[in-house]
């Protein structure tokens, strides 16, 4: 999967358990308002993910760059 549809599912899913959360706490549905908590908080461990993925990704080719250098000077 691309980061672009990861992005776009993961706002659907974060803007969609906010909406469940709300109606839920309108209506008085414990449920619908815990399902909208649990997806809200799946979403937000899915751009925690991707953050760390990106984070290690770039220090993995930080690594890398510097071996080559390194390589290269010799």
């Amino acid at each position: 999967m691309t980061d672009s549809k990861d992005k776009i599912d993961n706002a659907k899913d974060k803007s969609t358990g906010e909406v469940k959360e709300a109606v839920g706490k309108v209506t008085g549905n414990e449920e619908l308002e815990l399902k909208g908590k649990i997806q809200l908080s799946k979403a937000d461990l899915k751009d925690k993910a991707h953050e760390i993925k990106e984070e290690a990704a770039g220090k993995i080719n930080n690594i890398i760059d510097k071996k080559k250098e390194n390589k290269e000077e010799k």
